[in-house]
């Protein structure tokens, strides 16, 4: 065995003598304990199953250390990665073995750090480096919007770029995406499907918030041969939280800035057979001019509801095509009745001052309408519409199991006015 000698007691005798002859005898010892001992190098006394030189580990198998035959026992092992994260790992009770207990990440450089002891209690150590292979199959994130300024309802979405359906993979997988805000607020995760996740607070984001959102999924393993890759992080500012609130029995909008009434405007919404949706929506997009058209939402051409029109000053709030936009031929109607094919009609003045007004991610909310309740999912960001309790339930973290419910597939874009 290749260590420092041993520290040993050491026994001395000094034979003094007396200037009358006589002679005494005097004995001192010194015991140092063995683990004050300077610890050995203890290469020769364990090994593991990591590579060396330029070989990389498979990160898909667990890294262990083990103790030769004779040549002691393990006591620590501490195994961290370049950005120090630790990798959990259990150590037998003889101290002959340890393996890791948690994934290795791929494509990542560790350093592994063993204690040992020797037959007589000495302390030795040794200190491995090695790196694991990348994966071949990478998990990505994109997360949405844009970067700008966005609405106090404005979700995060986060898109991957393969399924991932296992729920211990989605806890994984949730674990690494981050949200963070200032000031900080409570929120979560919420599985649309396979591919997409939405993040919410549990109320609006505060005004002037700003809202941070990163992957740390990069050399995580997901689920067998897939490992997380690089994503570029989103970074979001919240400006003031404009409300519009329509009632569409009383024929009229409400916007709110910062919770002030700013303006009221007469209106007219779905007749029956089109009515507007009820429920929270969010600004999804502005266009200054659209083609609408009655085929688009199956309206036959030539019939007593077909239409044809050129609108202006149009704010999209679901993806099925509605708006709240000018509509001049209605201006007799609004404020009194309802009168369009499901889309928020107002003059074009009115029209022309919210279009200016409101920004991606702001609220519009419909309510007294005897249309249906607004999707949370497929037709735009209904997100708000589900209660904090069901929001949470779609999370991989919080909840065992989901409402039952499945959101709907995206809607075709078919304007409606």
């Amino acid at each position: 065995m290749n260590h420092t000698p041993r520290i040993r007691n050491v026994l001395g005798c000094t034979l003094l003598v007396a200037s009358l002859g006589a002679v005494a005898t005097a004995c001192g010892a010194s015991d140092t304990h063995p683990l004050s001992a300077t610890p050995y190098d203890a290469a020769d006394q364990v090994g593991l199953n990591a590579p060396s030189g330029s070989a990389k580990a498979d990160p898909d198998k667990p890294l262990e250390v083990t103790a030769e035959d004779g040549g002691g026992r393990i006591t620590d092992v501490t195994v961290t990665d370049e950005s120090g994260h630790f990798l959990a790992g259990e150590l037998s009770a003889d101290g002959t073995r340890w393996r890791s207990t948690s994934p290795l990440s791929a494509g990542v450089k560790y350093s592994v750090r063993i204690s040992t002891e020797d037959e007589d209690g000495y302390p030795g150590n040794r200190t491995v480096t090695f790196e694991t292979a990348p994966s071949k199959e990478l998990l990505t994130v994109k997360f949405g919007p844009q970067k700008g300024t966005y609405g106090v309802g404005q979700p995060v979405t986060a898109e991957l770029s393969a399924p991932v359906k296992d729920k211990a993979a989605r806890a994984v997988v949730e674990r690494a995406l981050k949200v963070e805000s200032a000031p900080a607020v409570e929120g979560t995760w919420y599985w649309v499907d396979d591919t997409k996740l939405h993040y919410r607070p549990k109320e609006y984001w505060p005004a002037g918030a700003t809202v941070n959102a990163i992957s740390n999924l990069q050399g995580v393993k997901v689920a067998s041969k897939l490992y997380g890759g690089p994503s570029k992080p989103l970074k979001l500012t919240i400006g003031d939280r404009i409300e519009a609130i329509t009632d569409a029995g009383a024929h009229s909008m409400t916007v709110m800035r910062n919770g002030e009434v700013i303006n009221t405007i007469p209106v007219t919404t779905g007749k029956p057979g089109f009515s507007t949706r009820n429920g929270i929506k969010v600004v999804l997009g502005k266009e200054y001019f659209v083609r609408m058209r009655g085929t688009s939402i199956g309206i036959a051409e030539g019939s007593a509801d077909s239409y044809d029109l050129p609108v202006y000053y149009a704010t999209r709030v679901t993806w099925s095509g509605e708006y709240v936009h000018a509509a001049p031929w209605s201006v007799g109607s609004q404020g009194y009745a309802n009168v369009s094919h499901g889309c928020t009609g107002m003059s074009t003045g009115n029209a022309a001052w919210f279009y200016g007004t409101v920004r991606q991610g702001d609220i519009v909310k419909v309510v007294n309408s005897i249309g249906e309740e607004m999707d949370p999912f497929g037709n735009g960001f209904g997100d708000w519409n589900l209660a904090w309790d069901k929001w949470r339930k779609g999370s991989a973290l919080v909840a065992d199991t989901r409402d039952g419910s499945s959101p709907a597939d995206a809607a075709r874009l078919r304007p409606q006015v």
